[in-house]
């Protein structure tokens, strides 16, 4: 069945079907991974977006549920080139197809998504809309994509009540605005005992469990549409409990202490953005999953200062927190998808916790 991506500025490209055959609005993003496409479709942080993946061939290792981000897929559509039909490891427990229809996912394959990803490098990100239906009216459909905003999304993906992975370490108390499974499992690997928090838990709650440190994790959407998180993870600043911070968590804590945010043209997704530490110099081969980013013009240098850098674009990648047990990063050190490099910065926490137990 013939499917239609339709972009705001009129562009329309035509491709195949797969998965659901839902209409559906969305903000149009690319990811330059070239793995790891099931870590991505399982990333909270898609909420609310439709995700085109550059690599052009994209299921041909299935699907294997073990690797999963968490139970269920987020984007809103899934976007290719070409889709591996019969894929091929002895892991694989599903096709991608599959795993779209029973997620009630649309998607399109077949459409030039090199030309798709210029257009969203030279413009920016903007809204779309795939469709099945082949009578669409051009005219009528444009002022609905402009209309689109994809609101609070980290209500939508949060947790509904707390849970704890036991360990006999240092007790985390991790805030849940679309955390990926990795991020908990690579502290619980370290011997932490991890309790997850529902997004709009306050921060008494969260104090009055006495944890030995608090993580703020990833998520999808606008950070300044998290008013009331922003308000409690400003008392989490001022207590004296260390703190570590990734991605959306990361323009979080710098809302929280006065500093901005803006929107990014393009933003960085995918398993291949180099980041430099500012402290020794060296450039961590990275994976990011963002449309926003913390301004640092906008940052009080009593407060914070920049640790780290995007290689590419100058952009900031995280905060060193004065007088604080506080660091925070843009881009994901559990490594799925990507390299290894960055897993270094759980065992710093560690140790501002106090080392190993």
């Amino acid at each position: 069945m013939k499917a239609f991506l339709i972009l705001e500025d009129g562009h329309v490209f035509t491709g195949a079907s797969i998965g659901s055959r839902k209409e559906i609005i969305s903000e149009i993003v690319f990811n330059t991974s070239m793995t790891g496409y099931l870590e991505v479709l399982t990333d909270p942080s898609y909420a609310g977006q439709a995700v085109c993946m550059t690599y052009p061939l994209i299921g041909n290792y299935g699907i294997c549920y073990e690797d999963q981000e968490s139970l269920r897929p987020w984007p809103d559509g899934y976007i290719v080139r070409e889709l591996s039909r019969m894929p091929s490891n002895f892991r694989s427990q599903d096709t991608i197809q599959n795993f779209l229809k029973r997620f009630d996912i649309p998607g399109i394959a077949g459409i030039d998504t090199r030309a798709l990803t210029k257009i969203l490098r030279e413009k920016g990100t903007m809204n779309g809309m795939i469709t099945t239906d082949e009578n669409f009216d051009l005219d009528a459909v444009i002022p609905r994509l402009k209309a689109y905003k994809t609101g609070n999304v980290v209500e939508r993906v949060t947790c509904s009540e707390p849970s704890v992975l036991r360990g006999n370490g240092y007790r985390v108390a991790l805030m849940d605005f679309g955390v990926k499974s990795n991020i908990p499992r690579s502290l619980n690997e370290r011997g932490c005992q991890v309790t997850i928090y529902p997004a709009q838990t306050t921060a008494e709650e969260i104090l009055a469990a006495k944890p030995d440190g608090i993580m703020l994790s990833n998520g999808p959407g606008d950070p300044k549409e998290c008013t009331t998180v922003i308000k409690e993870i400003r008392k989490l600043y001022e207590a004296d409990v260390p703190v570590f911070a990734i991605c959306l968590g990361h323009q979080l804590m710098a809302l929280a202490t006065g500093a901005d945010t803006k929107k990014m043209k393009y933003g960085h997704r995918g398993g291949n953005h180099p980041v430099k530490d500012l402290a020794t110099g060296r450039v961590y081969i990275t994976s990011q999953n963002h449309g926003y980013m913390v301004d640092t013009d906008t940052l009080d240098p009593s407060v914070a200062v920049p640790a780290f850098v995007n290689v590419n674009d100058g952009t900031n990648e995280g905060l060193r927190y004065l007088g604080k047990n506080i660091f925070t990063v843009q881009y994901h050190p559990e490594a799925s998808p990507g390299p290894q490099d960055s897993a270094y910065l759980f065992d710093r926490f560690i140790e501002m916790m106090g080392g190993n137990k």
